[in-house]
């Protein structure tokens, strides 16, 4: 028969309450008391209750993880670095797939509010007013990797999109390139990927480059789409210099597609990336891309979650936590 807090209590000479007292350390008891209960739990070998416990000290040890498409190279990385981070601090991970349905997601941020998360990392292709106002309303922390709610005081963990969009743009003017399609893995009312328009904008304007929003497309998140859109270009002779992909899965998708119709990269056509995840380096002709700290993404959100969950930020701590990013020239680019 397993041994109770009763049975504790009893051999200790003391209250049910005075246990819990020592074991969860919510009030102070004498030491001599304190001592007692101790040896009792030694000698009756006492495990407490980790769900009765969890509801006396409101505290679970365990953060939720919503991602959008757990197959994805980028995502499955930063998962690697929030698990590491999360095991170090002794909490637990719920993750949950999405396949970027808002419909999912909403039932996900209840089945977690539900299971008494302490604090929740958010990866969504789509921030829209019904997960702000989740956000808004919750009560444990939101931590968001590439995303920012201005009006929240969610942190966000990212790097300058509008810098490393800048950075890429330029690079392929510089190298021939006077026609540029833009694939962006996000919408018009994220704030990165207005970001990362700016960046592209920007150095076209620098370089006396016209802006052609026929070059822009939306919402490329699937490898699908992204070689249907790079079709059409082929089959309406519309294909640029260059292709510039937010995303690294999508760059090759383009490439696949350039290839199957006999064009050579990146004599005919360059392709360049976004997030230097593994496959990038493993492809041919290997990914020129814009290199995040994907790993470090992971950790810096799992690492301010945890601070802000036990109330360890300081006021002069940064919302948005920026990180640096480099670009990769490889062999897609000329």
């Amino acid at each position: 028969m397993a041994i109770t807090i009763k049975d504790v209590a009893k051999k200790a000479n003391v209250s049910i309450s005075t246990v819990s007292r020592v074991i969860n350390k919510s009030k102070p008891v004498s030491d001599d008391v304190r001592e007692r209960v101790e040896e009792v739990i030694r000698e009756l070998n006492y495990e407490p209750n980790p769900i009765a416990r969890s509801l006396v000290m409101k505290k679970t040890n365990l953060i939720g993880v919503i991602v959008p498409d757990i197959s994805s190279f980028f995502i499955g990385e930063v998962l690697n670095a929030i698990e590491q981070i999360a095991k170090i601090y002794k909490y637990d991970i719920i993750l949950c797939n999405s396949y970027a349905e808002k419909e999912q997601e909403m039932k996900y941020l209840d089945l977690l509010k539900n299971k008494q998360v302490e604090g929740l990392v958010f990866i969504s292709y789509k921030i829209e007013n019904e997960h702000k106002k989740f956000i808004k309303n919750a009560d444990f922390p939101v931590v968001l990797i590439n995303r920012y709610i201005k009006e929240l005081d969610s942190i966000s963990v990212s790097i300058d999109h509008e810098k490393a969009a800048y950075d890429m743009t330029k690079y392929l003017v510089d190298h021939e390139a006077k026609s540029i399609a833009l694939l962006r893995s996000g919408y018009s009312d994220d704030m990165f990927i207005n970001d990362q328009l700016k960046g592209y904008k920007k150095a076209l304007k620098e370089n006396d480059i016209p802006f052609d929003q026929s070059f822009i497309y939306e919402g490329v998140f699937r490898i699908e789409k992204a070689y249907d859109i790079i079709e059409k270009m082929i089959e309406e002779d519309t294909v640029p210099d260059a292709i510039f992909a937010t995303n690294d899965d999508v760059a090759i998708a383009a490439m696949n597609c350039l290839m199957d119709h006999d064009y050579k990269i990146p004599e005919d056509v360059q392709v360049v990336g976004f997030h230097d995840t593994k496959i990038a380096n493993l492809f041919r002709p290997k990914l020129t891309t814009i290199k995040q700290p994907i790993f470090d993404l992971g950790s810096m959100a799992t690492r301010m979650l945890i601070k802000t969950i036990n109330e360890e930020t300081e006021p002069d701590d940064e919302l948005i936590k920026i990180m640096p990013h480099d670009l990769i020239v490889r062999e897609s680019s000329k």
